[in-house]
């Protein structure tokens, strides 16, 4: 604990002498550079993938491709870094990276001691347990005393401990930073039980060999809103990612999507006309043009279109958003823009 307690201290104070040496410079860095460097995990279906030819795709990805369409009007104008978890917030901090978009949990600590700010939740997540079929365990009350594979340096990790304490439970954790050789670890029988967010879990098990062979258990541990991050200092940078994320929201709430964009550019809605930038200019307060919402749903959509296209119920994935916390909150769920206005 006084180990933990250190690194903890140590990483905060290098987080915030690196945020001071980026602070308000941000916009300018990334028009000059041409391109913005977005930083993702290492490839998981879904969320961030990686294709045989190169390119990136997934629900989180389609966040760093929204900012670039922002801003240049051009999506694929990202510099992608594929990180481990232990090293991310590092890497944001001394300026590798001008934003975070990788299943990031929203929490107290981050917030508050790493020089980090959260630009708001793509993802309304919680944690929960994978196990072979085979096992016959159907309740995460039945992992009294079984091995569990984890990723260290993340919420994940403290999430298994206290669950296990408050239930009287003792396991044995098997840790790695890289989550590609925990699931190597779980498949070939070194754990008896992986542990993640749910998403995380059903994205991993899309991918097996056998999906059906593994069954993620009922209980959610935890909460876990995932979303983008910047360097705590720059506002302005912090505005761009939010208000581009809460437009995505906005437009699906108001109907806006890529194949009626057009048409509804002509609307008299005055909260579409908002949205569009045909009535005010909300992006002037952010160095960004009033149509900036315009170029993002163009070239990615809305956020239920993007949400469809990569974790959906159709897809590999199979993530439903009815009933979810993932809905529109007109549909009793969670997302929810911030007044456009």
């Amino acid at each position: 604990m006084k180990l933990g307690l250190t690194l903890l201290a140590a990483a905060a104070a290098m987080v915030t002498v690196s945020t001071a040496a980026y602070a308000q410079a941000t916009l300018q860095q990334v028009r000059t550079r041409g391109s913005l460097n977005c930083q993702v995990g290492l490839p998981t279906p879904g969320f961030y993938a990686l294709a045989a030819n190169g390119t990136w795709s997934g629900l989180d990805v389609d966040m760093c491709r929204a900012v670039a369409a922002a801003i240049f009007d051009d999506p694929n104008r990202v510099q992608y870094q594929s990180v481990t978890s232990a090293v991310r917030f590092t890497s944001l901090a001394n300026g590798e990276s001008d934003m975070l978009s990788r299943t990031t949990t929203w929490t107290a600590v981050r917030d508050t001691q790493l020089g980090l700010e959260f630009a708001g939740v793509n993802f309304y997540d919680g944690q929960g347990f994978l196990v072979p079929r085979a096992s016959n365990i159907t309740s995460a009350r039945q992992l009294d005393g079984a091995t569990v594979c984890v990723l260290t340096g993340t919420t994940t990790e403290l999430n298994l401990a206290d669950y296990f304490r408050s239930h009287n439970m003792t396991f044995r954790a098997v840790t790695n930073e890289n989550v590609n050789v925990l699931v190597e670890t779980y498949l070939g029988g070194g754990c008896d039980a992986y542990t993640n967010d749910k998403s995380g879990l059903a994205s991993r098990r899309a991918a097996f060999p056998n999906p059906n062979d593994h069954v993620i258990l009922p209980e959610t541990i935890s909460k876990e809103p995932l979303g983008p991050v910047v360097r705590h200092g720059d506002q302005n940078w912090g505005d761009i990612v939010r208000w581009v994320l809460y437009g995505m929201i906005e437009a699906e709430e108001m109907g806006v999507t890529q194949a009626n964009l057009a048409e509804m550019q002509r609307s008299t809605n005055p909260g579409i006309r908002r949205l569009l930038g045909t009535e005010g200019n909300i992006g002037q307060g952010m160095g960004l043009p009033a149509d900036f919402m315009v170029r993002v749903i163009r070239h990615i959509g809305n956020y239920g279109e993007a949400y469809e296209r990569h974790v959906g119920a159709n897809t590999p994935i199979g993530i439903p958003r009815a009933n979810s916390l993932n809905a529109l909150w007109t549909n009793g769920g969670l997302m929810y823009a911030m007044p456009f206005r």
